[in-house]
């Protein structure tokens, strides 16, 4: 995919969600177009399982505040299927993160405007696999690495 192209993001807001507010629950459903390349990025109080497909190749974020201290957390499903395609699928999610971070960050970048100290977050991306070698929990870095 590339770095992003901001005319191929569609970003759609969900009731009781805003450009400012809340930081939780605030949560994220990216999915996309393997034939337009269009990115389509959801921000509700709740995930967009009407835009899940069965290919699960969605990526889910969400805000968490644990004792006073803010996280990012992506979930990407790698999956249950054979251990070739688990590690086609691994390896695709690896290379498109850092394109879906930033589809989220720009995508929400007036909530980042408001809330500044968000860029400086960690965000930990939990690689959900049935083969424990692809079962990870990762450290991706800050959003202000993906502006």
């Amino acid at each position: 995919m590339g770095r992003l192209n901001p005319e191929k993001l569609f970003v759609e807001f969900k009731p009781g969600v805003t450009f400012i507010e809340p930081i939780v629950p605030r949560k994220y459903t990216l999915t996309h177009s393997d034939i337009t390349a269009e990115l389509f990025l959801t921000i509700g109080l709740v995930y967009d399982y009407e835009k899940i497909n069965p290919m699960r190749d969605e990526v889910l974020g969400e805000w968490m505040d644990l004792d006073n201290k803010y996280f990012f957390n992506i979930y990407l499903y790698v999956g249950q299927f054979t251990p070739k395609v688990v590690a086609i699928r691994n390896k695709i999610f690896r290379k498109e993160l850092p394109l879906a971070i930033e589809a989220i960050r720009y995508g929400d970048r007036k909530f980042f405007d408001v809330h500044k100290e968000l860029d400086n977050v960690p965000i930990i991306v939990y690689f959900n696999s049935a083969i424990p070698y692809y079962n990870r929990v990762e450290n991706w870095g800050t959003f202000s690495e993906y502006k």
